[in-house]
């Protein structure tokens, strides 16, 4: 038996035609369903539904075989304890810093709003600038146009909800996407079941 553990929203609907690929499809609705494990089209593979802040978690501890976490999941939680063999390249954004559209080159010492604390405190400590971090949960966009801090670090789509907030993109620090990653122990214990699993995935991406 293989878990995999992918979180609702986005990823999950993108991830949804490589599992196919590989004859994984839910038999329940995630949409509908309140089970948070549900069966699939293959009896040997189940998909357990959690936050994407908990799949790296959920994985390394083993209560999951394989995950499929975002790259800005993964750089917070510190995936050192997992393999990540394929970038799906799924769920496409960027990790960036934003402000006010009027504010000037961020230099000197910066007071930063974000949830990704650890990832924003080594981007700024690679660039010689002394950040105050501030964890937030969401509506990072508040934070510059209520003082709260000089900018923010968040995941960036199209841009348009900074936009509407007087708010504009400055420095991208990383690219984000989905990718696998599996259990240590699980690589092991079940290694031609997850290598098979991979090499589906890898013939499937290589034919977009």
């Amino acid at each position: 038996m293989l878990t995999i553990a992918v979180s609702k929203g986005r990823i999950f609907e993108e991830a949804l035609p490589l599992l196919a690929e590989a004859g994984i499809q839910p038999t329940d609705d995630p949409k509908t369903s309140r089970k948070l494990i549900l069966d699939t089209t293959r009896d040997d593979v189940k998909l357990v539904i959690i936050r994407a802040t908990d799949v790296p978690t959920f994985v390394e501890y083993g209560a999951a075989d394989l995950g499929i976490a975002g790259k800005d999941v993964l750089l917070e939680h510190g995936a050192e304890s997992l393999y990540e063999p394929l970038d799906l390249k799924i769920a496409g954004c960027r990790l960036m810093t934003a402000t006010h559209k009027d504010k000037p080159e961020i230099s000197g010492r910066v007071r930063v709003a974000t949830k990704y604390v650890k990832t924003a405190r080594l981007y700024f400590a690679s660039k010689g600038i002394q950040a105050e971090i501030i964890k937030l949960y969401g509506s990072m966009e508040l934070a510059p146009l209520v003082g709260l801090a000089d900018c923010i670090v968040d995941l960036v789509d199209t841009g348009n909800t900074l936009k509407a907030n007087g708010l504009e993109p400055r420095e991208l620090i990383t690219e984000i996407s989905s990718r696998l990653v599996v259990n240590k122990a699980a690589m092991k214990m079940k290694h031609q079941a997850i290598q098979t699993l991979i090499n589906q995935f890898e013939i499937t991406l290589a034919k977009r």
